[in-house]
């Protein structure tokens, strides 16, 4: 892992989120869309230049494919060739099957742009980490960024989706301590998780919703308090997540805007036109801008 995180001469830092992509379901039609899939990738890199990719899980299919890892390789591939510096949190569809979340990480740090870490092996999942990043001189620093992984499913008895560990929640007000401690108070941070909290049904009904809500708000039926720690912290500006294919709507609860990203895989359902969505962070200022980038060149602010 070579690659560092800093702001730009102008003071702006640009984050592209990947999310919902699924490659890897082995015919000749899946082949065709997750190639449709590979183009946007490159077009929308292309096109945005971010400093920084984040992919919020979902990238492959693994339940009932053959070669989940090469699958992985595939869904990656643009994302390496572009000498961007990225990260990832896995969705629920990634390791389901035939393949483990340490196998998949294992292939993402084989490259030196890759941040992604597994993270304290004595809390739940693969995948929680933070990354800072410094100020445009790469000396102090300036904004933090947060990474869990949601998990994959609820117990049985509860049914639904996972949720965030209380040792997740934990680590990550521990971490929020330790920077605003090195510091002198709270970095502007940012936060990505594939599977939605239960706030984001919250910030539907807020007064400043943008986008659009087709789908239920899929997140787990337990609320363990990520969002409530993130409040008292007082860091973290946003939040980014994947997993509902038809919503891409923000809204913000208790100072905190609750985003989707827009789906942007073809092998997968959905009715929203593919897409990415552009985070942008301005040096020593707290707030973000964001706008979602279509297949078809189009900007939704």
């Amino acid at each position: 892992m070579s690659a560092r995180l800093k702001f730009r001469e102008d003071k702006t830092f640009t984050i592209l989120q990947l999310t919902d992509m699924h490659y890897g379901k082995d015919q000749e039609e899946d082949r065709e869309k997750d190639a449709k899939t590979k183009e946007l990738v490159e077009r929308v890199i292309a096109s945005v230049q971010p400093d920084h990719i984040v992919l919020t899980g979902d990238m492959i299919w693994s339940h009932g494919v053959p070669a989940p890892k090469d699958s992985f390789r595939r869904a990656i591939a643009p994302v390496v060739a572009s000498g961007i510096p990225w990260a990832a949190v896995f969705g629920n569809h990634d390791a389901e099957a035939g393949v483990t979340r340490e196998e998949l990480l294992a292939i993402q740090q084989e490259h030196d742009q890759c941040l992604s870490v597994a993270g304290p092996d004595e809390i739940n999942g693969i995948g929680n980490y933070t990354l800072i990043v410094k100020d445009r001189a790469g000396t102090c620093e300036s904004a933090a960024l947060y990474f869990f992984d949601s998990g994959i499913e609820a117990p049985e008895h509860i049914g639904g989706y996972a949720w965030i560990h209380p040792d997740q929640v934990y680590w990550y007000t521990q971490q929020s301590q330790q920077i605003a401690a090195r510091n002198g108070g709270p970095l502007p941070a940012l936060a990505f998780l594939h599977i939605p909290v239960p706030e984001y049904n919250e910030a539907w009904s807020s007064e400043q919703v943008t986008g659009v809500k087709e789908e239920n708000v899929e997140c787990a039926k337990i609320n363990t308090g990520l969002f409530g720690a993130m409040v008292h912290m007082g860091d973290v500006m946003g939040t980014f997540a994947g997993h509902d294919h038809d919503n891409d709507y923000t809204g913000e609860v208790h100072g905190i805007r609750l985003c989707y990203g827009r789906v942007t895989g073809y092998n997968t359902y959905g009715k929203l036109q593919r897409g990415a969505r552009v985070i942008r962070l301005h040096e020593g200022k707290r707030g973000f801008e964001t706008w979602i980038v279509e297949a078809d060149g189009g900007i939704v602010h």
